[in-house]
């Protein structure tokens, strides 16, 4: 998939190991902070790519597969609706193909500028707590 481009979706979190080798499905849960059971569901439902598994048919999670995921979660803790992960997850698998490019750089751009109008919200009501807090501090002052 890669071309040697930083690919987005392959940055790696400061919470995941560097990997050699590949993982057990509990090792991939340990080092994701997901449970089994959601790595299965997620590959269930075509979010992750199909594992690949040993003759034993054991999954074994390699590092694109972690990375993958990492980058899953950072779309999930950001409010990104499971419905535009799994179409993100279609266009990713059809490569870097220009439609494909464009439409994964778009999802991407109209989340970011959602992201944005969060955070200035939540700004603007950290500054409210902050006066109020400051205003508490006052009476508290005037009341010893």
């Amino acid at each position: 998939m890669s071309s040697g481009a930083l690919d987005f979706e392959c940055t790696l979190t400061n919470t995941l190991i560097a990997m050699t080798t590949s993982l057990t499905i509990q090792q991939a849960a340990a080092a994701t902070g997901l449970t089994v059971h959601t790595l299965r569901y997620y590959e269930r439902i075509g979010l992750i790519d199909p594992i690949p598994r040993k003759d034993n048919k054991h999954r074994i999670y390699r590092e694109e597969d972690i990375l993958w995921i990492a980058f899953l979660l950072k779309l999930r803790s950001t409010g990104l609706p499971i419905q535009k992960m799994l179409r993100y997850a279609e266009l990713r698998r059809l490569g870097n193909q220009r439609e494909s490019v464009s439409e994964r750089k778009a999802l991407l751009e109209q989340h970011t500028l959602s992201l944005e109008t969060t955070l200035a919200e939540l700004q603007g009501n950290l500054v409210v707590m902050y006066q109020k807090i400051a205003m508490y501090g006052d009476i508290e002052t005037t009341l010893k």
